[in-house]
């Protein structure tokens, strides 16, 4: 259970391993996990270590296998992942990796490549096939002789000028004019190609510009989508016949061709020849789409037996490139026959971690058994926390704060009643509680499944991380609902009220400001057997002053509990690490100052609630009772309380209590002064007494971090610094934490004004929403019911329970890791990162980050 309260104590390990039995032991302490190594080598480039070659090869076989990955990926074809981990394979096993990757990867190629040429063919026969078809119609309106269509052809080719000056030249013919030659000789030159629907229109504009309207294009859509060759998508594209006259202008209509990255394709002018073309590329698609069909029933194959082999394939390749990436941190002995490395490992685990280094020096079949070494340093550690799915999250709570200072008093188990119970403070509702809580425990009941799943939502892998978290939280709220008898804004009358009306019905309608008096007949006696009573439900012009008074109080009573357990963990520290001068300079008079300030003001709510009642005589009537806050201001600022109203007696609510206070006031500032100087003033004397300046001793009566730290809390020595400094540091954290208890206590008040928050908004989503639907009756009001219902759940649960729930779960946060944890948790120590297959399979492959 130590280590459950501090981290695991550390040892710092000398290893020696047989160059030959080196991979199958690291292999070893991979899958154990509790070895974190150090580089050795921190001045050799990466690429001039030892093992370079072999990390080189995992990267390419890594290469492979993502190529492998992406092609399966693109066919959508299923990944078999057992769950299972291989062991990470013998060295000699990398060749035949190595060839299997190679063979697979190649093959692949020559597959995609075969198939990209076959698609670009297809293609290419595709767009001839509808050239084909789109252009017969305009031929056979020329075959046809439709003069009317020739004329308006013609008359497009020629110019405005052209045209202005021939205007009495009576009809216009095309064809040169000293010739006579039939009429279907003078049809001018054409081309047909394909190009990209949203190009047409850049395309017909600049064809119009550059041949200054000497062309004829006639265009038509391919209804149907191509497929790209290249990368798979689908384009729209559209048939095109441009005519002209020339070899200039041919010249130029083809460059433009070109450059709108138009295909142009061969298309003969008499029909027999485009028939006879139009049945061998109909022949030759048959052909090509069986072609394809059987290479990409192959290509399936392929992929389909490397996908049941791919996730073991990764885990293999990474475990061998970790290995090797962690054999890069060691030495090389003077023989070359020895690797010397050095390993932080928990002191629980060093049996354990050398049964590993014997297993793994049998794999090998060396006859040197390892040696491991404990050694002498005055490093310090890294900070190792165990932890199990339930703790986890917890722990990862505080690290975000600071990774906890080696053998620092660990937070996280006392957050773990914590943190729900003062989240629950602010979200106290039995409704909102249950949703919560019935969220988490159904992620706790399908955690195998949901894990299993390994998505990339960061904020579902969030909410699935802290499902204790939000189980506790929505099981806590509902504990502190019963206590505000608060089911989604109503309240439950479980025991029955103890109090009684003594008015008729029509009294109670007609008079909004009635109260019941606890000193008569109304009131039981007895207050309700737990929580609140539910006739405060009712109590509509009153009900929030009576809250407000009873969540107040609540609140400082928790907050100055929680800062006095926070000043009492640092006593544990302190005592800990033998820090004697902060215990008694700093512990001490920190206590003293919360205990006679701030739990005082706590002891006289306790005394107000207990002496003071509506049924006792005068001077104890609640008219008598004296303001817990004025009382506090008056005692710290020494001033007499004003007169007691009439029929009370005094103004204090017990005899001396003016001296009580006037002494604690002066005690607790005098706590001040000893916080400020008295560990720097003994500090200075203890070196006056070593007549060194400044020492270089290890006591930590002198060299005692404040704040609970201490020699091994972060290695924070005062021996070094200069005396100035000494005083500056002791000084501003005497400032702190003076003020911080001040701020700090009123920090606490959030918890106040979110329950009181959260309780307003649900009973405005219920007055203003549900009940809209409650007041309607007959079939229309259930239809009604129905629909604002449906409203009034998404509001609940997206306003109420989601956002409002974050806001709380924030409030709670800063509330442990400033109002709490800066009593005594420094939080300046570095994670154990120790070399884990597992942790670098889950994070993906970052071998050289985990191993490091």
């Amino acid at each position: 259970m130590g280590s459950l309260f501090r981290s695991e104590e550390m040892a710092l390990c000398q290893l020696f391993l047989q160059s030959e039995a080196a991979y199958a032991c690291v292999s070893e302490l991979g899958e154990l996990g509790l070895v974190q190594f150090r580089d050795l080598n921190p001045d050799v480039n990466a690429f001039q270590r030892k093992f370079v070659n072999e990390v080189r090869r995992c990267d390419e076989m890594e290469r492979k296998l993502r190529y492998l990955e992406k092609e399966i990926k693109k066919d959508g074809i299923p990944m078999l992942d057992t769950g299972e981990s291989p062991e990470a394979p013998q060295p000699r096993e990398m060749i035949d990796l190595e060839a299997t990757f190679e063979k697979l990867e190649n093959e692949l190629r020559e597959v995609n490549q075969n198939a990209e040429a076959l698609k670009r063919n297809f293609l290419e026969l595709t767009e001839l096939k509808h050239i084909l078809r789109k252009t017969q119609v305009f031929f056979d309106e020329q075959e046809g002789g439709l003069n009317h269509t020739t004329e308006s052809m013609t008359r497009a080719l020629i110019t405005d000028e052209a045209r202005t000056a021939g205007a009495s030249m009576g009809p216009v013919q095309l064809g040169f004019m000293e010739k006579s030659i039939e009429r279907e000789d003078f049809l001018p030159c054409f081309v047909a190609g394909v190009i990209s629907r949203e190009k047409l229109p850049a395309f017909e504009r600049m064809l119009w510009r550059a041949c200054r309207g000497n062309v004829f294009l006639r265009q038509a859509m391919i209804e149907s989508p191509l497929e790209d060759p290249t990368n798979g998508d689908q384009v729209y594209k559209s048939v095109f016949i441009i005519f002209f006259q020339g070899d200039q202008l041919k010249t130029r209509v083809k460059k433009i061709c070109e450059g709108f990255r138009a295909t142009l394709y061969p298309c003969p002018e008499a029909p027999a020849d485009r028939r006879e073309m139009a049945m061998g590329v109909m022949t030759r698609i048959e052909d090509l789409n069986t072609v394809l069909g059987q290479t990409q029933d192959h290509r399936h194959r392929v992929l389909v037996a490397a996908a049941k082999n791919l996730k073991n394939w990764f885990v293999k390749v990474r475990k061998i490139k970790a290995i090797y990436h962690t054999l890069n941190l060691f030495n090389l002995d003077v023989t070359q026959k020895c690797l010397i490395a050095e390993c932080w490992v928990p002191l629980l685990d060093f049996e354990t971690i050398q049964l590993a280094l014997r297993r793994g020096t049998e794999r090998s079949g060396s006859s040197v058994p390892p040696i491991l070494n404990r050694m002498q340093t005055f490093e310090n550690p890294p900070t190792y926390n165990r932890t199990n799915k339930f703790t986890k999250a917890f722990q990862a709570l505080i690290d975000a704060y600071g990774v906890a200072s080696y053998r620092e008093m660990n937070p996280a188990p006392y957050t773990i009643i914590t943190f729900p119970f003062l989240f629950a403070v602010m979200f106290g509702d039995i409704g909102h509680g249950a949703i919560m809580a019935l969220f988490g425990l159904w992620m706790i009941r399908k955690e195998k499944g949901l894990a299993a799943q390994k998505t990339d939502n960061e904020i579902w892998n969030i909410f699935f991380g802290g499902r204790y978290i939000i189980f506790l939280m929505g099981v806590f709220s509902m504990y502190t609902g019963l206590i505000y008898n608060d089911i989604f804004s109503k309240s439950l009358n479980i025991f029955g009220s103890h109090w009684h009306l003594s008015y008729n019905k029509s009294t109670v309608w007609n008079n909004k400001m009635l109260q019941l008096s606890p000193a008569t007949s109304d009131y039981e006696g007895t207050p309700y057997p737990f929580g609140m009573d539910p006739i405060w439900q009712v109590a509509t012009s009153n009900k929030i002053v009576f809250q407000n008074a009873y969540k107040m109080k609540i609140s400082i009573i928790l907050g100055v509990l929680h800062m006095i357990f926070g000043v009492v963990m640092s006593w544990h520290n302190h005592t800990y690490f033998r820090n004697r001068l902060s215990l008694i300079y700093e512990f001490i008079p920190q206590l003293v100052f919360l205990l006679l300030l701030f739990f005082y003001m706590v002891l006289l709510m306790f005394i107000k609630w207990n002496r003071y009642a509506a049924t006792n005589a005068m001077p104890f009537t609640e008219s008598c009772a004296p303001s817990i806050l004025i009382t506090f201001i008056d005692m710290v600022l020494f001033n007499e309380p004003k007169t007691p109203p009439k029929g009370c007696e005094t103004p204090y609510m017990f005899w001396g209590q003016h001296f009580i206070q006037v002494v604690f006031v002066l005690i607790a500032l005098g706590c001040i002064p000893v916080m400020l100087l008295g560990k720097p003033i003994k500090i200075m004397q203890a070196r006056k007494l070593a007549n060194v300046q400044p020492i270089t001793g290890t006591d930590a009566e002198v060299g005692g971090m404040s704040n609970g730290g201490a020699v091994g809390a972060g290695g924070g020595h005062h021996d070094e610094e200069e005396m100035s400094e000494i005083f500056i540091h002791q000084g501003i954290h005497t400032i702190e934490y003076v003020l911080g208890s001040v701020s700090h206590t009123a920090s606490y008040l959030r918890l106040w004004a979110l329950s009181l928050a959260h309780a307003q908004l649900a009973e405005v989503l219920w007055t203003m929403v549900l009940s809209i639907g409650l007041n309607k009756e007959d079939w229309v009001g259930g239809i009604i019911l129905t629909v604002v219902f449906s409203f009034w759940a998404i509001l609940t649960v997206g306003i109420l329970v989601l956002m409002e729930g974050l806001s709380a779960f924030l409030h709670t946060l800063r509330l442990h890791w400033v109002e709490f944890q800066s009593k005594f948790y420094l939080g300046q120590g570095y994670a154990f990162q120790p070399f884990s297959f597992d942790t670098i399979i889950e994070n993906g492959g970052g071998a050289s980050g985990d191993a490091e």
